[in-house]
């Protein structure tokens, strides 16, 4: 998915994590996608820039589609990390230039590794389901990673862990001893997380890991905070385990990993290290070179923004 701001700004990364436990609530502010969807953006925002390699997250919905076109994000470009589409409700229809084609449907893992260069379209099919709920996240790739070949992964089948009132799926990485078959390049985990009301969970956690929870649907207290939907609860580091209380049946994502030492650049959708390094990308996705063409959407490719004014600088490491 693309970050469509008609005046990106550009995020400076890396080297923030919290050295212990803390919380620090976020609500996301709203941003146009496309032509007829709204998301709410958690990550990057003022103060928090990422959660582990975890870079970039939107949550979306539920929005009734039913008279709408939905989600329509024409071919746009990636480098430098991967995309994890997931969704609660409805279908999104992915393509990408190496011809991949594929429809992503709720709790099914969509992962794409743009490595180097890779463009892409999401849209929902024409027919398509009443509702669209869902969160599109950004994977940070470490430098001896991030010019590796493009890549797309479809998993319909992903772990599950249940103990009393959670269930849990596993998005990425590990947890509690089950994996994922995403590919992944750092320490991180993304898990699905669904508790009745009424339940409370003490769930296990890596202590050289930093976390975050995002709320998708419902009410719940982690670690004593009360998390509604589009908001999402830093915990930093430190912790070995995290106490969750549901209110209301709810619906979370766990996002984690070991902090991302490494500085970067982040703007538009492109994560670099330099702002000559951004720029090259912009001048070759407006050229036709190097992203491919995505074929079979009915529309024009994005356009690239113009870069703003001042230097982009990698960010040091923040205390």
């Amino acid at each position: 998915m693309s970050n469509l701001d008609l005046r990106p700004t550009a995020a400076r990364c890396g080297g923030e994590a919290s050295e212990g436990p803390v919380k620090q609530l976020v609500t996301g502010r709203l941003v146009p996608l496309g032509e007829s969807t709204v998301v709410r953006r958690l990550l990057p925002t003022l103060g928090r820039r990422m959660v582990g390699a975890w870079c970039f997250v939107d949550h979306y919905g539920p929005d009734d589609i039913a008279d709408e076109p939905g989600m329509q994000v024409p071919p746009h470009p990636h480098m430098g990390l991967q995309t994890v589409s997931w969704l609660h409700e409805g279908e999104v229809l992915h393509r990408d230039s190496l011809g991949s084609l594929q429809t992503v449907r709720p709790r099914e893992l969509g992962l794409m590794t743009s490595g180097r260069a890779i463009s892409h379209s999401e849209e929902s099919p024409r027919d398509h389901a009443r509702l669209l709920h869902g969160a599109q996240l950004w994977v940070a790739l470490p430098d001896a990673h991030r010019h590796t070949e493009p890549a797309f992964e479809h998993h319909a089948e992903l772990p599950e862990v249940t103990a009393g009132g959670l269930h849990a799926r596993l998005i990425l990485g590990t947890l509690d001893g089950a994996a994922s078959p995403g590919t992944t390049y750092s320490a991180l985990v993304g898990a699905d997380l669904a508790l009745r009301e009424g339940a409370a969970h003490r769930l296990p956690l890596d202590p050289g890991f930093e976390y975050a929870v995002l709320s998708m649907t419902g009410s719940a207290d982690v670690d004593g905070v009360r998390v509604e939907p589009g908001s999402i609860l830093y915990l930093g580091c430190g912790r070995r385990e995290l106490p969750l209380r549901a209110v209301t049946d709810a619906a979370l994502l766990l996002l984690g990993g070991e902090p991302f030492e490494e500085k970067l650049v982040m703007w538009w959708n492109f994560v670099g290290r330099s702002r000559e390094e951004i720029e090259q990308a912009r001048q070759d996705w407006e050229g036709g070179v190097r992203f491919g063409e995505v074929h079979g959407y009915g529309g024009d490719r994005l356009r690239a923004p113009e870069l703003p004014a001042l230097p982009l600088k990698p960010r040091g490491r923040e205390r």
